[in-house]
């Protein structure tokens, strides 16, 4: 590429803005089952000329040269995506040979050959724990056969990304990203985890005999995580019938009006191919902002739909006159998902169950006790997670990625039967763990200052929403750092989330 083709900030950023949108709607062709197979690497070629060394030593000079913070910081984030593209550029090839091989995996059972992610999705409504343990069993062995094209896979993405930032150590180069200490951090959510763990065990063992039966193993197997999730006995209290209808009616009386709002577009249709998970694609906020459920029955429909809409509203609701930086770009996901977990807790308001669904005083309080059981679960495997995942990349440079330690930490903390072909397939990019767990502190802060501030009825108050829309308009600006300070507490202040996890 030629000296003049490279581009200015602005210029960069505007054409940016073009291929990031173009991959997002790739990528949700492709989770929604619209597509079988991913044409990422065509559109990484079309953008080809965004992402040379040459473009990104000139982002970096005028990095440099910034005086003004906040372009400073823009023009931080545009260096660092054009890092990421640049890895992307190099690999999409190899990353599309390899997700459409994986979906093109089939597993057979019972007469049916069934796709991986369809296989995944059933394991959650399966009935019979005979049934999981089978098919999950089948599911296991077919991914779990990947592992090796992963983590070839992984290892070239780390060489670049080391390469390209000038941070040969993962840990290090995620922090100053980050900026926080990871280590710092997984100390005090590994105190906060030790802390819950008494109150947890009795949730255990209550949840596991109710949800699993009498004659489940002492430590059933991973594999019936997500049918726990739906809490599937009470599948004829929450229907998937009625999931939209009251997530939707629950978000109004905040003050959104999700179906009326033309910056997003829903996608709740059921299909073969689409993924079990539900999520969000922000494909060009606030304009173009996809949220994506597949329900399945059970109080997870709801709860995932919630926490999805909290990504929605951030998203659609930023101020549209920021820059396209401050409205896509982040330097982590620990900010956005602050929103998703603050939406998702209203289900564990005991009043929202007797109100939306007839129960009584004391149904409702049980049914809100199976929601705090699985928040304290997810808690404990994702603060095990962080640790092996440092473990991971503590050893990584002198041994390679390797499962020791996964399988250990994360049975131990959550009572489920882990395996430890399951290592890499469960690893999230760029510390995503540790976004999630600094969400998950920095919501039950939120909820603190809600109740404070508007009342034990805030999940139900417009002053909610106002304040929530107040935070949104800001985009991707600021950091969950920042969030805590203007709510008055320390980042690394666990004891909200302590309290809540503990049933105080």
């Amino acid at each position: 590429m030629s000296v003049t083709a490279v581009r200015s900030p602005a210029e960069y950023e505007e054409r940016l803005q073009r291929y990031l949108y173009e991959r997002s709607e790739e990528g949700r062709a492709v989770r929604v089952g619209e597509k079988e197979t991913s044409e990422q690497a065509a559109i990484v070629a079309r953008y080809e000329d965004l992402f040379t060394r040459e473009q990104l030593e000139v982002l970096r000079a005028c990095e440099n040269e910034a005086t003004v913070e906040d372009e400073r910081e823009r023009l931080y984030r545009l260096r660092k995506t054009c890092e990421a593209g640049l890895a992307t550029a190099e690999l999409a090839e190899e990353d599309d040979e390899l997700e459409n091989r994986i979906l093109a995996a089939r597993v057979s059972w019972r007469g049916e050959e069934l796709p991986l992610r369809t296989a995944q999705a059933r394991l959650a409504v399966l009935e019979l724990y005979a049934d999981r343990e089978q098919l999950g069993t089948l599911y296991a062995d077919r991914s779990a056969e990947f592992n090796q094209d992963r983590l070839d896979l992984l290892d070239k993405w780390e060489t670049l990304e080391g390469e390209l930032s000038g941070i040969a150590d993962p840990i290090e180069r995620n922090e100053e990203e980050k900026e926080i200490s990871i280590r710092e951090l997984e100390q005090a959510l590994a105190r906060a985890s030790a802390a819950v763990g008494e109150p947890y065990a009795r949730l255990r063992e209550a949840w596991f005999t109710r949800l699993l039966g009498d004659d489940r193993d002492e430590l059933p197997a991973s594999y019936h995580a997500a049918y726990m999730r739906r809490l599937s006995p009470l599948e004829s209290t929450y229907t998937k019938e009625r999931s939209v209808e009251i997530c939707m009616n629950t978000l109004e009386r905040l003050g959104f009006d999700m179906e009326g709002d033309e910056n997003i577009r829903l996608d709740l249709d059921d299909r073969p191919q689409k993924s079990p998970r539900a999520c969000v694609i922000a494909s060009d906020p606030p304009k173009v902002v996809h949220l994506i459920t597949r329900a399945q029955g059970g109080l997870n429909d709801y709860q995932s739909f919630l926490h999805e809409a909290g990504h929605a509203l951030h998203y659609a609701g930023c101020d549209p006159s920021l820059s396209y930086t401050f409205r896509k770009l982040s330097r982590d996901h620990a900010l956005t998902e602050i929103y998703s977990y603050i939406l998702e807790s209203i289900t564990r308001e005991p009043d929202w169950h007797a109100e939306y669904f007839g129960l009584s005083d004391g149904q409702a309080h049980e049914n809100a006790e199976a929601t705090l059981f699985l928040d304290a679960l997810l808690f404990r495997r994702y603060v095990a997670k962080l640790k092996y995942e440092l473990d991971f990349w503590t050893r990584y440079q002198a041994v390679g990625g390797t499962s020791e330690g996964y399988a250990e930490r994360l049975t131990k903390a959550t009572g489920l039967r882990y395996r430890d072909d399951g290592f890499i397939v469960d690893m999230d990019g760029g510390f995503y763990t540790a976004d999630y767990l600094r969400a998950w502190i920095r919501s039950a802060q939120l909820r603190a200052y809600l109740r404070r501030e508007v009342g034990a009825d805030w999940w139900r108050n417009t002053e909610t929403g106002d304040r929530l829309r107040s935070l949104f308009f800001e985009g991707t600006r600021p950091s969950s750092e920042e969030i805590a300070e203007r709510i008055a507490f320390e980042p690394l202040d666990t004891s909200p989330l302590i309290a809540e996890l503990s049933g105080l």
